[in-house]
């Protein structure tokens, strides 16, 4: 018996680590292989040459950055944009030009032109036509985009995702004392369902991309396993919560559908943001040095984790909003407040990537180096501040390099955490039975430890790489976005979980400082969890492949939309297809069929 169980736990410790290197491939391969066409919203026509408007918001310029790069004396860097709302009505705004923009001959204001097809534009001298795109004309574009999930199945992956989940649950059967082994088993079994539902719901929307999914399911899935291993009384609630945040991150994919609906909310979600601050201020009590929760009813809660959803949600903006100074300015005050209340609780770990994402932020909208060094600058004053006020930060600084020169005092949780790691090797020790989760805050400061001493270093490393997937997933991604908002959002969202998830590994390993952050999705903490499945919904509302995104309208599939007139809109308007090798192909093809 003891052979057989031996063998068993070996099968399975090495099952984790082939599917866990197979869905880390399968979903790279998904997103190196797939192409990523931009829509066509419209275009602007001079002198024999068309500028094709593939945003929402598109920048006028000389600038190397801008969307419609005209490169003529009279044109400033940074001209005019012209924007699109959801409900497909252009404007265009002057942003501080020299010579200012005409539409038919009337100066553009400060509130913007509204813009219609066969418009003229006049900007630095040269007169420029705006052409709307029909629906027609976006439809064909749409047919002709390349499908998610074309070239690497997503439920092959989604089913290496299950055999992985099971294989986790064969080690914790093997580990878990008898009276727990009941709740881990059906916890990590509601898990799976959870996923396949989830995808299922995915597939009658039409929707077929799924790696960023796959990928969150697949951190939560080792976020479950560090639960099972340091509190198996509370897999029921682990699950609960689970399904609480993937609920959550679903209406939030819906709620961004809306871009308009998006924009009018910042001012009641910063409200909300201030105002949890604020009660984590006031009504916290200190746990070594740190006043980070509030408890109410018998459960603990973490404001700063929803916070950080919240932040991005208002510090991100359509572009014609970025220009004018007194929003970049209210970001700043909003971010200076969040900053300074996380500073009063003691959460200078969290502080930090608030200052990071804010500097991503800033950059994004402002694209000023000037305003990124000032932020930098003040945040480095700040951090003096700190260390002279909060000795028990210096004293982190101290230790950091020094670890193992204090095993017994400021350097026993890395030195345990290192000891840990190592003792794991390269194939772990099976799930469950490692020491190291009996260490305070094992299971969330120092959890990638907890994964290389119980599932082996080549898994800690796919679970590194699975954040560094979805970051390359997000920068890719945001060359295409439909909306500025969404690639800043997306932009922004990374940048959090991967600066959160340094954080956490090279802390715990002594390689930078020990600030006490989660590891996104594998850290136990519902609040951590909730907030990191929020953030998601930025990084699934920017991918805008064919099919990939709940979070994106689609094109119609049959039959044209109706103008304000109630009548399809005539065809001949417009022909957005020249320059576009994937219409002509597809005009190509259509009148070989016809002769």
């Amino acid at each position: 018996m003891e052979v057989f169980l031996e063998y068993a736990l070996t099968t399975s410790k090495f099952a984790v680590i082939i599917l866990s290197l197979l869905i880390l491939y399968r979903c790279l391969r998904s997103m190196l292989s797939e192409k990523y066409e931009s829509e066509i919203w419209g275009r602007l026509s001079c002198e024999g040459d068309s500028y094709t408007l593939t945003h929402w918001e598109n920048l006028i310029g000389r600038s190397i950055s801008s969307d419609v790069r005209l490169c003529y004396p009279g044109v400033s860097r940074c001209h005019a944009v012209l924007s699109r709302n959801d409900k497909g009505i252009w404007k265009i705004y002057d942003i501080f030009s020299r010579s200012g923009v005409w539409v038919n001959g009337v100066k553009v204001g400060g509130s913007g032109s509204q813009l219609d097809t066969g418009d003229i534009v006049n900007l630095g001298g040269l007169t420029l036509k705006f052409h709307d795109s029909t629906p027609g004309e976006r439809e064909r574009n749409e047919a002709v985009r390349t499908s998610a999930g074309l070239h690497v199945s997503p439920t092959v992956t989604l089913l290496e995702l299950s055999l992985f989940q099971l294989a986790l649950i064969v080690q914790h059967a093997l580990s878990a004392e008898a009276e727990y082994a009941r709740s881990i088993t059906l916890a990590f079994v509601a898990l799976i369902a959870l996923q396949w539902c989830c995808y299922s719901a995915m597939r009658l929307m039409d929707r077929s991309g799924f790696e960023v999914e796959t990928l969150a399911f697949y951190l939560t899935s080792l976020g479950m396993s560090v639960a099972a291993s340091s509190t198996p009384e509370d897999m029921y609630r682990q699950i609960l919560l689970t399904v609480a945040a993937v609920a959550l991150f679903l209406f939030s994919g819906w709620w961004l559908r809306s871009l308009r609906r998006t924009m009018a909310f910042r001012i009641p979600v910063a409200a909300l943001a201030l105002a949890l601050m604020a009660v984590n201020v006031l009504a916290s009590d200190a746990v070594l040095g740190a006043r980070n929760w509030l408890e109410f009813g018998g459960y603990s809660f973490q404001p700063s984790e929803i916070v950080k959803a919240c932040y991005i949600y208002v510090g991100s903006s359509t572009l014609e909003r970025l220009f004018f100074r007194r929003n970049l300015y209210g970001f700043i005050g909003f971010s200076a407040l969040c900053v300074v209340a996380l500073a009063l609780i003691g959460d200078f770990g969290t502080a930090l990537i608030f200052f990071i994402t804010f500097l991503i932020i800033s950059y994004m909208r402002s694209g000023s180096l000037g305003t990124v060094f000032l932020a930098v600058s003040a945040a480095a004053l700040a951090g003096f501040l700190a260390v002279t006020v909060k000795p028990y930060i210096a004293q982190r600084f101290a230790t950091w390099g020094h670890a193992w020169e204090d095993v017994y005092g400021a350097g026993f949780q890395q030195t345990r955490a290192m000891s840990a790691a190592a003792s794991g090797g390269l194939t772990g020790k099976g799930a469950g039975f490692g020491w190291l989760d009996d260490v305070f805050a094992a299971n969330t400061d120092m959890v990638f430890a907890v994964v290389c001493e119980e599932l082996g270093l080549i898994v800690g490393l796919c679970m590194v790489a699975a954040m560094l997937v979805m970051a390359f997933f997000a920068v890719r991604s945001a060359r295409h976005g439909r909306s500025a908002y969404y690639p800043i959002a997306a932009c922004a969202a990374m940048a959090l979980l991967l600066s959160q998830m340094s954080l956490n590994v090279f802390g715990s390993l002594d390689l930078l400082p020990f600030t006490g952050v989660t590891f996104p999705f594998v850290s136990r903490g519902g609040s951590s969890l909730i907030s990191c499945w929020l953030l998601m919904a930025f990084i699934k509302s920017a991918d805008n492949r064919r099919g990939a995104s709940f979070a994106v309208r689609m094109a119609r599939s049959s039959g044209y939309e109706e103008d304000e007139d109630g009548e399809a809109p005539e065809e001949e308007e417009i022909n957005i297809a020249e320059g576009n090798p994937f219409i002509e192909a597809w005009q190509e093809e259509d009148y070989e069929k016809d002769n």
